[in-house]
């Protein structure tokens, strides 16, 4: 099925917005944030149209916007190691955007970007020991005496990156330890007032099913008693035309007929 002009119009942002990312920008360049939240109204009118591509195409589509638009908050972060982080879950595209594409342009954004936050964080680490060369207070310490300068740099680097993750590991579960403990408050709040949504269920079935018995007796009784007024009106009426009758007969045989 032939593209449509919006899905020709979201290739060509979608482009230029991988080619912008992959730039060293301005931190204050503004064009490819607007960029994507532009891409992201053409998905959403792209998904609600009636000839709309092929869901897995659509799904890199969608991807593709994501993978920028995570992009971006990662580089509104402070710190650089958070900014890895960050950008360790980031999911580039599969298939590249346009035909003149060998790999995905998303993919080789990613790998800069990986590579920039890592230069970063080795400047950092770098700029922990001071030019007397002692160790910043910030990191550390580490039993160093006896080696080399080169030796006693890298050992304090590996020791500021091993605590770094350890802090952030240790973070990182007490925040799922967190989310844990609420999820199961949640979980038993929500079993409570199912456990008396079922119980106030139950006492209306049980009085739903007593009320219908008292109205089927009630209905049967009716019935019965209308049968019966019935039967003794007919029984009255069929008396009161024999009393008649007979009447009549008696009637005639007392009073002849007049010569």
């Amino acid at each position: 099925m032939a593209a449509t002009r919006l899905e020709l119009n979201l290739m060509r942002l979608l482009s230029r917005c991988e080619a912008l990312a992959a730039e060293r920008r301005d931190p204050e360049e503004w064009r490819l944030e607007k960029y994507v939240a532009a891409l992201e109204d053409m998905l959403r009118e792209l998904k609600k149209q009636s000839s709309k591509p092929a869901p897995e195409l659509l799904n890199e589509y969608s991807r593709k916007v994501d993978f920028l638009k995570g992009l971006l908050e990662a580089e509104k972060l402070s710190s650089s190691t958070e900014k890895a982080l960050a950008n360790q879950f980031l999911a580039p595209g599969r298939t590249p955007t346009t035909a003149k594409e060998r790999t995905p342009a998303t993919r080789t954004v990613h790998l800069q970007t990986k590579a920039r936050c890592t230069g970063q964080m080795r400047s950092e680490l770098l700029g922990a020991i001071n030019p007397q060369g002692n160790v910043n207070p910030f990191f550390p310490s580490c039993s160093c005496r006896g080696l080399p300068s080169d030796e006693k740099q890298s050992a304090v680097e590996l020791d500021a990156v091993l605590q770094h993750h350890q802090d952030m590991q240790e973070k990182l579960a007490e925040e799922m330890l967190s989310l844990a403990r609420s999820l199961k408050n949640n979980t038993l709040a929500a079993q409570n007032v199912i456990k008396q949504d079922n119980q106030t269920l139950s006492h209306s079935l049980r009085m739903a099913d007593q009320n219908f018995e008292k109205l089927k007796d009630e209905s049967d009784r009716l019935e019965q008693h209308a049968k019966k007024s019935v039967n003794w009106l007919l029984w009255i009426m069929l008396i009161v035309v024999c009393f008649i009758f007979i009447s009549m007969i008696l009637f005639i045989r007392i009073f002849p007929k007049l010569k």
